[in-house]
């Protein structure tokens, strides 16, 4: 049970892990014998997410179809009181009003039956094809030795903090001299703040000087881990972290940090905090401890601090956090419950187990989290590893590490989902390989003999069924099942559903390209204007996720100067209707994992791509 009936209101205890990912596959002409029939999973009570943009042709309005809803629930659309549409629009959650201003405002109606349901909230025109969410850039400082620093928006997340459901943004702040780990020097405090979308800043948690700052050290998970209808915020902290109360947790005074710059002794906790008001609700010590930290794979800092984080519902039914630490030697991933205010941890995994031999050094910068044994349960895929949902090794592949993968049902005409992934080891006999996400078995490869630093999987071809993969050091473009489509490859950094058709387009640095696959190049779509992409040559945007509208996805940039994020969304009529991509299993814990180390683009439980057929079965699982 999830609460009483007036909590269940606030969630959607539903079954919307099969729901979407069943409906799907049903839709798409996939086999269902080959789909398990999953439990009902929690997950969050989102609302219609309306949303309207002035346009050249009047006011083109989306909206989401919700993962409780059946694929023909039809919609109407209004204009203040006025009905804009001639009839139930059943083939799309997106309509362009020709007759609207910038002074309208705009409701949607689901019509189930004949029947009109009640209202989504009225939300007012946008005047351009983005929002800005104006920000409080903290302070800077000066470190002991001497350097001043600034502070730049970086990565981000968003849950629901307060149950009203609409999502709010939680974002990271990094120092100027935030430092990767093979970097010596000491760090400006990482600052975490919550923001509602017109701005209100809920609240601002700084980690204090006992957290370095940098992509490695401060994973954050958003997610209502307990139930409530209102997402928690977890991540790791320590002695002088001051929470979103002004409560220190631990000793205010403590200073760990050595001259060059690292936190190599002190305690580590795990703390859970209130999404809603930014107080810490309960901290334990961090597992696993640093230890020796020679036993992570180097003595000066640099192994011993890569951390990785994530959410999975290792139950099939309720989320689970879990926080790991290593991937180049020794890796530990440790899955907790939050439940009544507590803290319980389910399972440890530790390569250096005797049950886990040959699982060191197997991790990537990144992590993903699907159920690819078809159980109902989700699986941690670590990299070139896979930890089952019991905490044990489903299949270990002996790749080794590397910066990009991506997961998905990225061959539609093959059962279960596959994965992509780039090798950094140069020893590794594949330099970019494809293999079955359920036992491992290596389906085909490349071999480069380099460290292979990037990787991408999207489908933007269509004369090739299924999504397209491409890497870097000479590896080209190739179709999912192994044939070479050319040695010249787009941009290999993001993906993102952005214009009308099924495809995805290209999201690298502050832009958005379409793929010419007849020429071989690529056609902007949308350059941003005053924004900046984060982490150097990563050049990764704030955030990517279907945040509003229909299954379309935004970016947000931060603004060049930091003083607000802008969240771009599409304009693009498109009569393709599809539910809201929050409500994937895979999609919505791909995007509470995007913050983690190397951001990585999320992808659908089901193939989302060129070649599906409309979504025309009902959902065939109801609500408890």
């Amino acid at each position: 049970m999830i609460g009483t009936l007036s909590k269940s209101k606030r969630l959607m205890s539903i079954a919307v892990a099969a729901t979407t990912f069943l409906s799907s596959f049903l839709a798409y002409g996939a086999n269902p014998s080959s789909v398990s029939a999953a439990a009902a999973r929690q997950m969050e009570k989102i609302n219609r997410g309306v949303v309207a943009v002035k346009v050249s042709g009047g006011v083109f309005v989306s909206w989401r179809l919700l993962g409780t809803e059946a694929a023909d629930t039809a919609f109407n659309l209004y204009r203040g009181s006025t009905k804009v549409n001639a009839s139930p629009i059943t083939n799309s959650t997106n309509y362009q009003d020709a007759a609207g201003t910038t002074s309208s405002t705009y409701t949607v109606k689901a019509v189930v039956s004949g029947t009109e349901q009640a209202a989504s909230s009225s939300v007012a025109v946008w005047a351009n094809n983005y929002l800005d969410v104006p920000l409080q850039i903290p302070p800077g400082g000066t470190t002991p030795s001497g350097e001043a620093y600034t502070y730049s928006a970086n990565d981000a997340s968003v849950g629901d903090l307060d149950g009203d459901g609409e999502y709010e943004i939680i974002l990271k702040w990094d120092p100027s001299n935030s430092k990767d780990n093979s970097q010596s020097g000491y760090t400006g405090p990482t600052i975490i703040d919550a923001y509602k979308l017109n701005g209100t800043r809920l609240w601002r948690i700084n980690l204090g000087k006992n957290i370095r700052a940098g992509a490695h050290y401060s994973p954050f998970l958003v997610y209502d881990f307990d139930g409530d209808g209102k997402a928690e915020v977890v991540f790791k902290t320590a002695d002088g972290t001051i929470d979103g109360g002004g409560t220190v947790i631990g000793s205010s005074s403590a200073d760990y940090r050595n001259s060059s710059g690292y936190v190599l002794s002190g305690p580590e906790f795990l703390t859970v905090f209130s999404g809603q008001t930014g107080k810490a609700l309960s901290t334990i010590d961090y597992v696993p401890p640093r230890g020796t930290v020679s036993d992570w794979g180097d003595s000066y800092g640099n192994r011993v601090d890569r951390f990785l984080a994530g959410v999975a519902y290792l139950d099939g039914v309720h989320p689970s956090i879990v926080m790991a630490r290593g991937y180049y030697t020794r890796t530990v991933l440790v899955a907790y419950d939050w439940k009544n205010g507590s803290l319980t941890r389910r399972w440890t995994f530790d390569s250096n187990s005797s049950t886990n031999a040959g699982t060191a050094g197997q991790g990537n910068h990144s992590l993903s989290v699907a159920d690819v044994d078809g159980d109902g349960k989700d699986e941690i895929i670590y990299g070139a590893l896979t930890i089952d949902d019991n905490g044990t090794t489903l299949y270990n592949t002996g790749l080794g590490h590397g910066d990009a993968m991506h997961v998905g049902d990225l061959n539609p005409n093959r059962p279960g989902l596959e994965v992509f992934k780039v090798m950094e080891n140069t020893s590794s006999p594949y330099g970019a390989a494809v293999w079955d996400a359920k036992t491992g078995q290596i389906l085909w490869g490349v071999q480069t003999g380099a460290d292979t630093g990037r990787g991408m999987s999207a489908d933007i071809d269509p004369n090739y069924p299924g999504e397209e993969v491409w890497a870097s050091n000479g590896v080209g473009l190739y179709s999912i099942t192994g044939t070479k489509i050319s040695t010249s490859t787009p941009s290999i950094n993001f993906g993102i559903w952005w214009d009308g058709d099924l495809s995805r387009e290209l999201l690298d640095g502050i832009k958005i390209d379409k793929w010419d696959y007849t020429n071989k190049t690529s056609i902007n779509l949308l350059t941003g204007s005053g924004v900046a992409s984060n982490n150097g040559t990563k050049a990764n945007p704030t955030l990517q996720a279907d945040l509003f509208g229909d299954w379309r996805e935004e970016v947000i940039w931060r603004k060049s100067d930091n003083s607000a994020l802008r969240i771009y969304t599409t304009t693009a009529v498109t009569d393709k209707k599809i539910y809201t991509l929050m409500h994937d299993p895979v999609y919505r814990l791909g995007i509470a994992w995007q913050n983690v180390a190397y951001n990585q683009p999320p992808h659908t439980s089901y193939f989302l791509g060129t070649g599906m057929a409309p979504i025309t079965k009902p959902n065939i699982y109801t609500v408890p």
